[in-house]
């Protein structure tokens, strides 16, 4: 399939957030690839969130690694005054029971809200991830907006991180969201671009979308 060439729709005064490098590697983690996994491993999808403190991502990731298991896919940050981590972890059988109890005696110990659910590798899809940045004023309804025109497409959000910040110079309050949308190579590329761009200039959204570098 051939990608047409990424359409930029640059906001007035810069307005954009700087995105550290590390969040822009991070879009292309978890997208149509299914992982490097093991037939033998299983799979846990463990969350975690308390208050924020130092030590948190250490005390998990102890539990994690004594337990003989390994982690693949991690996402961490502060919300408030509240930390939250999400985590696939990996391991055989053994390994895994002894996380699960290890992961119950951590929360006990420490308040931490702990959850472990089983779960399986993501099938390889034949689709290409976009990113697409979007920032404007703030106001209600952005997110809901932006996940209503992709999913009334049947266009899977595979990352979404938003932020809301002041914006320099005019202290005006600004909304940013980046997520990373997979695109089949069934769908017309062209048409999809067109229609999006529509919907940013209807909602007054300054908007980028690109294709995810793999």
């Amino acid at each position: 399939m051939v990608l047409p060439a990424p359409r930029y729709r640059k906001p007035a005064n810069d307005l954009r957030p700087a995105l550290p490098p590390a969040q822009r590697s991070g879009y292309t983690s978890a997208l149509a690839s299914p992982g490097p996994f093991t037939e033998m491993e299983k799979l846990l999808a463990v969350t975690a969130i308390g208050p924020d403190r130092a030590g948190l991502v250490r005390d998990l990731s102890e539990v994690v690694t004594r337990s003989g298991c390994s982690i693949h896919e991690s996402r961490m940050m502060a919300l408030g005054s509240e930390f939250a981590m999400l985590m696939l972890v990996g391991g055989n059988w053994h390994a895994i029971g002894k996380l699960r109890e290890r992961a119950a005696e951590l929360q006990e110990a420490t308040g931490l809200t702990i959850t472990l659910r089983d779960a399986s590798a993501r099938p390889k899809v034949d689709a290409v991830p976009y990113l697409v940045d979007v920032v404007t004023l703030d106001h209600e309804g952005i997110v809901l907006g932006l996940s209503e025109f992709f999913a009334s497409r049947g266009l899977e959000i595979a990352e979404m991180s938003t932020r809301r910040y002041n914006a320099p110079h005019t202290g005006a309050i600004m909304f940013s969201v980046q997520m990373t949308v997979n695109v089949p190579a069934s769908v017309h590329m062209a048409s999809l671009r067109e229609e999006f761009f529509a919907y940013c200039d209807a909602e007054n959204l300054d908007a980028v979308l690109e294709p995810a570098q793999r």
